[in-house]
């Protein structure tokens, strides 16, 4: 595990270097900060910055992070989704991963009910990648609309320039700051002008934040410099007047986990054919024994359906009901089980938490026969109407149907991270390419031909080298399929932080469900 972390820690770093040394000293040069330094001194002093999608693009043509820096921090005590273009990097240019990584930064926004504040210098699309972003592009605008429309305001602030379609992020925005002498926010700039009018313009004059503040009204602030522009937007949250929908004590005393969270690093098998107990990994991440709650973890039917660990905990002081996988498989006991404690959760109000270690349902024809299928699908139908929130953390194996029965990415969890000792795919290599093989040489059999055995041999392993490539948590976190690769120690931090975001809206479930098949 520490060799993993070690390149997690690199790939992070990678990220965070944006453009290189050499364009974050330009940058510097001019008298401008980069977003990160920007995102420091927007956030209340000594609070967490729990940032979304960090190695988005990874693995692709592009830069690690997209070019733009997304996540959730604390701004005059108020939880706030933050976006922030990276300069450094093509001029904050967005490409195709830039979009994924925003639409699922306003996707938890919207999910969870947080004001945006966007950080704005950019100079608009990729354009050699245009055919992939000008289409979905336009969701940008739309989602900083419908916020708006949800009472959840939107701030933009302009440090340089927001050019072309850029332009309406500052025009969609509930307010709007610009900084003297540096933002340019405009349709089009003085070449365009030129071309297509013959008018003779220069950049101030069209899109100048003066000229905003002055003429056109679409700067609602005009800042000295880039520090003044986020104390002005600092002061603009401290008067949104925002009250959480839960109403929760501002002092929650908890006690730390029982056992050592540094446990953790040991407790994933290198193989992850090997099961691991998921009670060792709940006993480091929930509160622990107090006066307050009795137990650490009060686990329910422990003694059915033991494949899968089901439970009642508290992080952070906050309740939270948890599956886990035990034994990797999941049987029509488990599933019998799992549906019922969603069930329970809906009638508490109690959000969810799942651990995946799984390789998905049970096959064979024993269990055909007893009902997998529509045990799976009680099971999966439960968990995808369900209404409390969901978190998932991906610990190691989650293959096949499992990861669907397990909230896995096509559910909408609030929130998913994985471990980097984590495997995401329909099936383990092994096996996928077990299964072709078998395919390819019933084809050869049917058709009489002579079943080539060096060529099955090196299909097997290219399809074995390819699927575990695509399995491991740097190409799925690249593929933005899960919001970041954490370190297991800072899994009850990152999970705190969580239960708190969600409380900006109502946890309220449901005791409506589809049609159980029994």
């Amino acid at each position: 595990m520490l060799t993993k972390l070690a390149d997690l820690d690199a790939e992070h770093a990678r990220a965070v270097a944006g453009g290189g040394e050499r364009y974050v000293e330009r940058h510097h040069a001019r008298g401008k900060l980069t977003p990160r330094e920007r995102i420091e001194l927007l956030l209340d002093e000594g609070s967490a910055f729990l940032e979304l999608s960090p190695l988005a693009g990874w693995g692709s043509d592009f830069t690690v992070g997209a070019s733009v820096v997304t996540g959730i921090g604390v701004v005059e005590g108020v939880e706030c989704l933050v976006v922030a273009h990276d300069p450094t990097v093509k001029g904050g240019a967005s490409n195709p991963w830039t979009l994924k990584k925003i639409f699922r930064a306003n996707q938890v926004a919207e999910e969870n009910g947080l004001p945006t504040i966007s950080l704005v210098e950019s100079g608009g699309a990729d354009l050699p990648t245009q055919k992939e972003i000008f289409i979905p592009g336009g969701r940008l605008f739309r989602d900083l609309t419908r916020s708006s429309a949800r009472k959840e305001p939107t701030i933009a602030l302009v440090f340089g320039n927001s050019t072309a379609g850029g332009a309406y992020v500052p025009g969609m925005s509930d307010y709007t700051v610009m900084v003297r002498e540096q933002a340019k926010v405009f349709l089009g700039g003085p070449p365009l002008v030129k071309m297509a009018t013959g008018e003779e313009a220069d950049d101030e004059s069209l899109g100048g934040a003066e000229m905003h503040a002055r003429t056109s009204g679409l700067a609602d602030y005009l800042a000295e410099d880039e520090r003044d522009a986020i104390r002005i937007g600092r002061r603009i949250v401290a008067r949104l007047n925002w009250r959480k929908a839960v109403d929760r004590p501002a002092a929650v005393t908890y006690a730390e986990p029982d056992a050592d969270p540094d446990g953790l690093l040991d407790l994933v098998p290198a193989d992850l054919k090997e099961p691991f107990d998921p009670r060792e990994v709940i006993a480091r991440v929930v509160d622990g024994v107090s006066t307050g709650n009795g137990v650490a973890f009060d686990e329910f039917k422990p003694l059915y359906g033991t494949s899968l660990v089901t439970g009642w905990a508290r992080i952070h002081g906050r309740p939270i009901g948890i599956l886990a996988n035990a034994q990797g498989v999941l049987f029509s006991e488990e599933a019998q089980k799992a549906t019922q404690f969603v069930q329970l959760a809906n009638q508490t109000d109690t959000p969810l938490l799942f651990l995946h270690n799984t390789t998905g349902y049970m096959v064979g024809q024993e269990y055909e026969q007893g009902g997998i299928i529509k045990h799976g699908a009680m099971m999966i139908n439960a968990i995808s109407n369900s209404t409390v929130p969901h978190l998932t953390v991906v610990m190691g194996a989650s293959y096949g149907a499992g990861n669907y029965g397990m909230n896995g990415r096509a559910f909408d969890p609030r929130f998913l991270f994985t471990w980097p000792s984590a495997k995401s795919a329909v099936m383990g290599p092994a096996q996928l390419a077990g299964v072709m093989s078998i395919v390819a040489r019933a084809a050869a059999e049917a058709k009489g031909r002579d079943f080539d055995e060096a060529g099955d041999a090196a299909m097997r392993q290219f399809v074995e080298a390819s699927i575990e490539e695509q399995s491991l948590p740097f190409f799925l976190s690249g593929m933005v399929y899960d919001d970041g690769v954490i370190d297991p120690r800072d899994t009850r931090t990152v999970l705190g932080i969580c239960l708190s975001v969600i409380e900006n809206k109502p946890i309220v479930g449901t005791d409506r469900f589809g049609v159980f098949r029994m």
